[in-house]
């Protein structure tokens, strides 16, 4: 690899690597830093009480997962976040499928590095699991997809998620904070109980608006052009290709994030140092992700607004000759 090649790989990786905070982003780290500050004064009091927790909804595509990275590495010096050591104070995982409270159990005992063996209740799985959050010293659980918690349940089975979920907010012995995030669906699960719903934190991510939100994308794609170091087209800077790329991304900005971040890495691989971004990149970072024909790729269709971004191997254009 040339010197060039790896200044280039640096600049994309550095790209790749920065973090746009959105409103709801500095919502969520600010609840968070209240809520560790105050278990830190708990426990340096020797006081046990409840805790609190939060509760992320957005879309898929929203930023979600990439927030609760950032949160993490932005609070890294405050908590100890290292799932091989002895302790750790926030352990995450995903929602298992089915989300049955017995198999959610195991995976947290996996996640928590106390890998359940036998066939045992799911009551005898969440009383190890609390033994575990305090041998670890976890101050927050992290469940992400949550909303399968609620997906194909009873009324009483929900109940008994929620149940659950708030006996380790409610804990005695070692309260954890829960953080869950998840789809919309997630609300159901939440307010089936007044009383979890009263220990979360609310936070959601909006989806973009084709008008309000022109002039915070612009600024954004100019950002990241100018963290890679590279010039910017003038024909992007328009309403009209703000509400191209929100449409593309079909108006979620955690893949309105990704797309610009792709189409400024081509821009580089394409150019060089001293490149320009440009539509043709952005159309090229649509198409690789869509395999979308010019007629349904929103960077370059005249009628963008009809288009599915969401839509792949679309091929309501092609010609009969072009599928040979």
């Amino acid at each position: 690899m040339t010197t060039r090649e790896s200044t280039i790989r640096q600049i994309i990786q550095d790209v790749r690597s920065a973090y746009a905070p959105t409103p709801s982003y500095k919502k969520l780290e600010a609840h968070f830093r209240s809520l560790l500050e105050q278990r830190r004064a708990d426990m340096a009091d020797g006081v046990k009480s409840n805790v609190r927790g939060i509760v992320l909804v957005g879309q898929s595509g929203s930023g979600k997962t990439t927030a609760i990275r950032e949160l993490i590495h932005q609070n890294r010096r405050l908590l100890q976040t290292d799932p091989e050591q002895e302790h750790c104070e926030f352990i995450g995982l995903q929602v298992p499928s089915p989300a049955t409270m017995k198999f959610v159990g195991s995976a947290t005992l996996r996640a928590l590095g106390y890998p359940i063996t036998g066939d045992k209740q799911g009551s005898v799985i969440w009383d190890q699991v609390k033994i575990q959050l305090k041998l670890r010293r976890t101050l927050f659980l992290h469940l992400d997809e949550a909303q399968d918690l609620a997906r194909h349940q009873t009324d009483k089975e929900r109940q008994s998620v929620v149940n659950t979920l708030k006996s380790l907010m409610e804990n005695s012995h070692w309260p954890t904070g829960l953080i869950l995030t998840g789809m919309p669906d997630l609300k159901q699960i939440v307010n089936q109980d007044p009383q979890l719903a009263r220990r979360l934190y609310p936070v959601e991510i909006d989806r973009l608006h084709a008008i309000r939100h022109v002039a915070p994308v612009l600024e954004l794609v100019k950002s990241y052009a100018r963290r890679a170091k590279i010039e910017v087209a003038e024909d992007l800077l328009t309403e009209q290709f703000a509400q191209r790329l929100m449409h593309a991304a079909d108006y979620e900005f955690g893949l309105m994030v990704e797309i610009t971040v792709q189409a400024v890495a081509r821009a580089l691989i394409k150019e060089g140092l001293g490149a320009k971004l440009k539509n043709s990149y952005f159309a090229d970072v649509f198409h690789d992700r869509s395999a979308a024909v010019d007629a349904l790729n929103p960077f370059l269709a005249e009628d963008f607004a009809r288009i599915n971004p969401r839509s792949i191997f679309d091929d309501q254009y092609r010609s009969d000759e072009a599928l040979v």
